[in-house]
């Protein structure tokens, strides 16, 4: 029987979303267990958070550099083999690339860095190194968004014709609107957050499920961002038009001020034999259009769904499966990675997905400051 997966954790601590998901997501399938962390720069948060998760507080460090020092100074197989890097964005590059240089493995949010030159440089830190490195786009870990990746791969749907996918947040609304407020939030400020907060934060995410799904690359596109403000210098909402190729075309719609929304990724992918919908609110439901057969209805856990979704259902058929299972199915597959065992290129996104995230980031803002014009990805 292997014993788990030694898992440390940078970020993430107090009521952090991200946190939790991950934490969760870790024990689910039984493989990780959290053996050392920082979760706060500021020493008592981050040792009285430890002490609430019931962590041994041994190898509870007061900083990052401590925590690489003093971990690879334990032989081997006492030393933490996998980190989930939980920070704002501007902390991702440094501690990914000192960690990958240090022989750990590396569990990454999204964006993968804060400049698509960052994420070239992270590249080839890793292509020297033999470490598995994952990046979180949570929602690929979904048994239907990969039941969706199957059907589209066996030509279910036909040669795809559209893409369009939609992610519609209205958190910022209740922010933007004052000063003050606004300059507070770390994902609007350049220094943490980057070049772009809405299309680096939840358009990354759709840009890379287009990806995931349809197996295609997006060759060119062109954006029309808002940042609503003059002194807000990150958008906070925008459209992107794509192409794939001379006949395959879509649309990115993404906003962070999307009034009353909440977590609203929508897919939607047309082919010429058919269409697949699939809605990440209602994410145990993915819709098969057709032209000349009544609307069908696939589910998780049924015999009829591909290796792959099964593979990552862990529950039978009519037991709601959300995003901590989703994220799950990541650290399960990166799991498998780490062991030497068989494992489907899809079952986590990797490095390339990260880079390729960074330069669409990029290329969106270059194509709105450049008058909205179509640049090459």
């Amino acid at each position: 029987m292997n014993s788990k997966i030694k898992l440390g954790i940078i970020g993430g601590g107090g009521d952090s979303l991200i946190g939790v998901l991950h934490r969760i997501a870790s024990f689910m399938n039984d493989n990780y267990e959290i053996v050392g962390a920082v979760f706060n720069p500021v020493w008592e948060d981050n040792i009285n958070f430890a002490k609430k998760i019931d962590l041994d507080t041994s190898r509870i460090y007061p900083d990052f550099d401590t925590f690489i020092a003093k971990e690879t100074a334990l032989p081997k197989d006492k030393r933490i083999e996998v980190v989930s890097v939980l920070t704002p964005n501007f902390l991702h590059f440094p501690m990914a690339k000192k960690l990958i240089e240090n022989g750990f493995h590396v569990i990454c949010e999204k964006p993968l860095t804060t400049t698509y030159e960052e994420a070239e440089i992270l590249e080839k830190s890793l292509k020297k190194s033999n470490t598995i490195f994952a990046v979180t786009y949570t929602y690929t870990g979904y048994p239907m968004v990969r039941q969706m990746r199957e059907m589209i791969k066996n030509g279910e749907i036909g040669t795809i014709q559209k893409v369009d996918i939609q992610y519609y947040q209205g958190w910022i609304n209740t922010i933007i609107h004052d000063k003050n407020l606004r300059n507070t939030i770390w994902r609007l400020d350049p220094k943490k957050g980057g070049i772009s907060c809405c299309i680096g934060d939840i358009g990354t995410h759709a840009f890379n499920m287009a990806e995931y799904l349809t197996g295609l690359e997006v060759k060119s596109l062109l954006a029309d961002l808002n940042y609503l403000y003059e002194d807000n210098t990150l958008d906070i909402d925008g459209t992107v038009l794509i192409r794939y190729s001379e006949n395959v075309k879509g649309v990115i719609r993404a906003s962070q001020i999307a009034t009353g929304e909440e977590n609203g990724l929508q897919v939607k992918i047309y082919g010429t034999k058919g269409g697949l919908k699939w809605e990440q609110e209602n994410p145990n439901f993915l819709y098969l259009l057709s032209e000349d057969k009544p609307m069908q209805v696939y589910k998780p856990g049924h015999s009829y769904n591909s290796e792959l979704s099964l593979n990552g259902t862990k529950l039978p058929p009519g037991h709601p499966e959300g995003i901590f299972d989703s994220m799950a199915n990541i650290y399960l597959g990166v799991a498998k990675a780490i062991r030497n065992e068989p494992y489907d290129s899809s079952e986590f996104p990797v490095m390339n997905d990260g880079v390729r995230g960074m330069k669409f980031i990029e290329q969106c803002v270059n194509s709105h400051k450049n008058g909205n014009s179509w640049v090459q990805l």
